[in-house]
């Protein structure tokens, strides 16, 4: 047991509190929307105890290798499979990110009058431009912008425009 208290205490020690406060730490905990298996999983994570290749080695003593199944290049940890291996790298990263971007699309589409044709965030396939009614409001979708130099990384995911404030964001 103290193995796994030892867990939790490095992620407990990781968190940013510039960005999580103690009292935001386990607010979705008291929400009470999730079933009692998905919070026992995000738990789990959270406390770094998935069962991964490197938990089953360091922590439950099995005779196995702790290298990541699919990349076989580093210990396959939580944070490896969250944000670090090369082969989840290439697409489903990827997937994550964008669907996240295209929950924050919705919202913000929502907050600011756009008229959207799904009801769900998870239904919508964002269009690269969208204008709230009155034309207010315009947000772009993964569209590059131009500079006056070359730059690498120049299509933001969103971009609101304040049209009529002739700003953007």
């Amino acid at each position: 047991m103290e193995k796994q208290s030892n867990i939790w205490d490095v992620h407990y020690k990781n968190i940013d509190r510039q960005f999580i406060g103690e009292e935001d730490m386990f607010l979705w905990l008291s929400k009470g929307d999730l079933k009692v298996e998905t919070e026992s999983e995000i738990a789990a994570a959270r406390d770094q105890t998935l069962k991964t290749e490197y938990y089953a080695t360091k922590i439950l003593s099995t005779q196995t290798d702790s290298k990541c199944s699919l990349c076989q290049q580093s210990d396959e940890t939580i944070d490896h499979i969250i944000s670090a291996c090369p082969i989840l790298a290439k697409e489903q990263y990827i997937k994550r990110h964008d669907r996240v971007c295209t929950q924050l699309h919705f919202n913000i589409c929502k907050e600011t009058g756009v008229q959207l044709d799904k009801k769900h965030w998870y239904e919508l396939v964002p269009k690269s431009i969208e204008t709230s009614q009155g034309g207010k409001v315009t947000i772009l979708w993964n569209q590059q912008v131009q500079t006056d130099r070359n730059l690498p990384n120049n299509t933001p995911d969103l971009i609101i425009c304040d049209n009529e404030k002739g700003t953007c964001m």
